[in-house]
């Protein structure tokens, strides 16, 4: 699966021009969904100096993208008079979501067990809503 993912807000808290602290388990869910053969693509507002700080800081934790705001790292985009900027991706992970950015651990299982976002939420509120079973004792006795 190829997939993008925005940096300030998403990977790290909002503090641009300057970076964040790490958002918990971002580095850790990349560098696993790496591991796993996604190709991940950075997509960020950020460009020149910015830019190459985010992706260094990114690095210096084991994340290596597979391309920079691009769709493939040989893609030269001031060659194309054409060019759009929209990516040709199967995911997008930015806290600019309907709904907010979910915690890493639920981005990885969406991921990683192909769900959406409705259904981890309806799992997860099934969970909830499951009382333990009781015995046929504590029926009687009203506990």
């Amino acid at each position: 699966m190829t997939i993008a993912v925005d940096f300030d807000g998403t990977i790290v808290r909002h503090r641009y021009p300057a970076i964040g602290e790490e958002i918990l388990f971002a580095t850790q869910t990349l560098r696993k969904l790496i591991e796993e053969r996604h190709q991940l693509i950075l997509w960020s507002v950020r460009e020149g100096k910015l830019l190459d700080e985010a992706v260094e800081w990114c690095r210096e934790r084991g994340v290596e993208f597979y391309a920079v705001n691009r769709d493939f790292p040989e893609e030269d985009i001031t060659l194309n008079q054409h060019f759009s900027r929209k990516l040709k991706v199967d995911l997008f992970i930015d806290d600019r979501n309907i709904g907010g950015l979910p915690d890493w651990g639920t981005i990885y299982q969406m991921i990683h067990e192909n769900k959406t976002w409705e259904q981890v939420l309806m799992s997860q509120m099934n969970q909830e809503v499951e009382r333990p079973k009781r015995s046929w004792l504590q029926r009687l006795l009203g506990r």
